[in-house]
């Protein structure tokens, strides 16, 4: 299976508002599941996204300590 390429935070954050926002109003039972796996999956992308960030800054904070 093929890996999504990865989503710019800020823009998927905006699309996963976007999505709630959308299954806040009226919305078909069909399109309200589709909504809501679509904002799970964004959900695990930017969770993903932001582990990342932080490690980063961990070794950048590290490797600032030891110079």
């Amino acid at each position: 299976m093929a890996k999504k390429a990865k989503i710019n935070f800020e823009e998927g954050l905006e699309a996963l508002e976007a999505l709630v926002k959308q299954m806040e109003g009226e919305m078909p039972l069909e399109a309200s599941m589709t909504a809501y796996e679509e904002g799970v999956k964004l959900y695990a992308q930017l969770c993903e996204r932001l582990e990342e960030s932080e490690k980063k800054l961990k070794i950048l904070s590290g490797a600032q300590e030891e110079a």
